[in-house]
Formats: C-alpha cells, sequence, structure tokens
C-alpha cells in the first residue's frame, strides 16, 4: 500500500511539475514580477480546495491529484526566490507579490472549498 501511494505521488508530481513548466513558457513574466508563478500557485489553491472537499483524505485518487499533481503544479519555492529576486530590483513590487500570493491563495482555496462542497452541505 506505502510503495503504491508513493509510485502515484512520483507520477502525479512528474505530471504537476511538467504543467507547471508548461505554463511558465506560456505565460511571459511582467517583467521582473513572476506572473505564471503567481497564476499556477493561485489555480493549485483553488483545486486543492476543491479537492479536499471532494476527496476523503486517504483515498489513492487524492494522494495522486492532491499530493502528486497539485503538490508538482504549485511551487513555495519557486514563490519565494522570485520574491527575493524582485525584491533586489523592486522592493515595494516584492510586497505586493508576497501579499497578493498569500491573500488570493487563500482565497482561493477558500473558493475551492466552497464550489467543492456538495449541495446541501454546510
Amino acid at each position: 500500500m506505502t510503495l503504491r501511494r508513493l509510485l502515484l505521488v512520483a507520477l502525479g508530481g512528474t505530471v504537476g511539475t511538467a504543467a507547471r513548466l508548461a505554463i511558465a513558457l506560456l505565460i511571459p513574466d511582467a517583467g521582473a514580477f513572476p506572473l505564471a508563478t503567481l497564476a499556477v500557485n493561485l489555480v493549485g489553491a483553488l483545486l486543492i480546495g476543491i479537492l479536499a472537499t471532494r476527496l476523503p483524505g486517504s483515498s489513492d485518487t487524492r494522494v495522486f491529484l492532491g499530493t502528486g499533481i497539485l503538490g508538482g503544479f504549485t511551487t513555495y519555492s519557486a514563490f519565494a526566490v522570485g520574491a527575493v529576486q524582485l525584491w533586489a530590483q523592486s522592493p515595494l513590487l516584492a510586497g505586493l507579490y508576497v501579499i497578493l500570493t498569500l491573500t488570493l491563495g487563500v482565497a482561493a482555496a477558500v473558493l475551492g472549498m466552497r464550489v467543492g462542497r456538495r449541495r446541501g452541505t454546510r
């Protein structure tokens, strides 16, 4: 059972990481502003919120989609590096990037959980 889950996460992470790279290639950064990373993290937070309400935490599907694909798709490390690099050029813009990522990320996760909740369930 553990080996299967490890393989599910590895496979999902490969898919998610490739998808993140594809998005980064499609969405050019706005100057020094890491627009692709912001977009990926917000979409990922929304989808993780939906998964959190739709799938039991112990299911293989949630492990594959949530921990694997979306874990590989979203990226805290790129967010942190992008913020530090942006800080060197524009501290104000870097602060805005950090605030936007955190605030909108939490809002996207909350929205995802509301969207994911089944009708009639509160």
